[in-house]
C-alpha cells in the first residue's frame, strides 16, 4: 500500500517538480550560493547550542577588546575577537541569528496573512469596501515606516515581540496593494466569471480560483520583505528601541561596539558583514525565484541557454 502511494502521479509529479526547481537553482549560480548562505543560517541558528563555542554572554573582563585570531593578539579561542566585556563575538553572531530569523519569518507571515486577506476582499468586493481599505493603505504608507515603528516600539517597550508587531503594523501595506492589483486583473477571467455562474461563494472563488494566481508575485515579495525586516529588526536593536539589552542580537552588538569602532574595528565590521551577506543572500534568492515562478521569464532563460550553447 505505501508502495503505491509512493509511486502515484502525484508524488511523481512533486518530485519531478521539486528536482526541476533545484537543477533552476544550479544553473542559477547567485541564487544557489545565496540560498546555501541561507541554508547555513538556518542551520547555525537551529544548532547554535551545539555549534557555538562559548557562552554568549559570559563575561571575562580579562580577555576584553581580543582581535580576531589573525591579529597580533588573536587566538583560535576566541577566532572573531571579544567585545568590551570580554564576550567571544562570534558566539554571540550564532546566537544572534536566532533574533533576525525569527523577527523575519514572523512578520511576512503576520503581515503577509493581513496583507492579502485584506488585498483579496478589496479587490474583488470593490465598492466601499475597498475605498476604505486602499484609503487606509494610502494614508499609513504617506507617513514614514521607520519613524512609525520607532514610536510604537517607544511606547510599547523594547521585546522580541515588539518588534514583530510593530514591523507587521508597518509591513501589511505592501502585500494588500499588490494583492489587489492582482485581484483586480483576474475577477475578469473567463474561469473566475464561469466559477460565479455555477453558484460558488465569494469566499470559495476569493480561496480557491483567485488566491492561486498570487503565488508567484506574493512568493517574491515575501522574500524581499524578509530581507527588509531583517534590515528594520538590526535598525531598531541599534536604535535601543528593539530587542531588550539583555536579548542577543545584531543591531545591537553594532551599537554596543559603536564606542570602540576606532580602536577595535571588528566589533562593528562583523555583525555588519553578516547582515549584508544575509540580506545579500535573501535578494539573490528572491532574483531566482522571480524567473522561476514566472513562465515568460522562464521561457527566456532557456531561450538564452539555447542560444549560448550554439555558439
Amino acid at each position: 500500500m505505501s508502495e503505491a502511494i509512493l509511486s502515484s502521479p502525484t508524488v511523481d509529479s512533486r518530485r519531478r517538480k521539486a528536482l526541476g526547481f533545484l537543477r533552476e537553482l544550479w544553473h542559477d549560480k547567485a541564487g544557489f550560493l545565496g540560498a546555501t548562505f541561507l541554508l547555513v543560517l538556518v542551520m547555525t541558528a537551529l544548532l547554535a547550542p551545539l555549534i557555538a563555542p562559548h557562552d554568549p554572554s559570559d563575561q571575562e573582563l580579562v580577555k576584553r577588546l581580543l582581535p580576531p585570531f589573525w591579529e597580533e593578539r588573536g587566538s583560535w579561542e576566541h577566532p572573531l575577537g571579544t567585545d568590551g566585556l570580554g564576550r567571544d563575538l562570534l558566539s554571540r553572531l550564532i546566537f544572534g541569528s536566532r533574533i533576525s530569523l525569527l523577527v523575519g519569518v514572523a512578520v511576512v507571515v503576520i503581515a503577509g496573512f493581513v496583507g492579502v486577506l485584506l488585498g483579496l476582499v478589496a479587490g474583488y468586493r470593490g465598492g466601499k469596501i475597498d475605498r476604505i481599505i486602499m484609503r487606509t493603505v494610502d494614508t499609513q504608507i504617506a507617513f514614514p515606516g521607520l519613524l512609525i515603528a520607532i514610536l510604537l516600539a517607544s511606547l510599547i517597550g523594547p521585546s522580541v515581540r515588539t518588534v514583530i508587531v510593530v514591523l507587521a503594523v508597518n509591513g501589511w501595506m505592501i502585500y494588500a496593494r499588490l494583492t489587489r492589483g492582482v485581484v483586480l486583473s483576474v475577477k475578469e477571467t473567463a474561469y473566475v466569471e464561469a466559477a460565479e455562474v455555477i453558484g460558488c461563494r465569494p469566499q470559495r472563488v476569493m480561496f480557491k480560483h483567485i488566491l492561486p494566481n498570487l503565488t508567484a508575485p506574493l512568493s517574491t515579495l515575501a522574500v524581499l520583505e524578509f530581507a527588509r525586516i531583517v534590515l528594520a529588526e538590526a535598525a531598531l536593536s541599534y536604535l535601543g528601541v528593539g530587542v531588550k539589552r539583555t536579548d542577543i542580537s545584531w543591531g545591537l552588538d553594532v551599537a554596543s561596539g559603536q564606542d570602540f569602532v576606532f580602536n577595535s574595528w571588528w566589533l562593528v565590521v562583523m555583525p555588519g558583514v553578516v547582515i549584508s551577506l544575509t540580506v545579500l543572500s535573501v535578494n539573490l534568492v528572491a532574483s531566482w525565484l522571480r524567473v522561476v515562478v514566472d513562465p515568460s521569464e522562464r521561457e527566456k532563460r532557456h531561450a538564452l541557454r539555447q542560444i549560448r550553447s550554439l555558439r
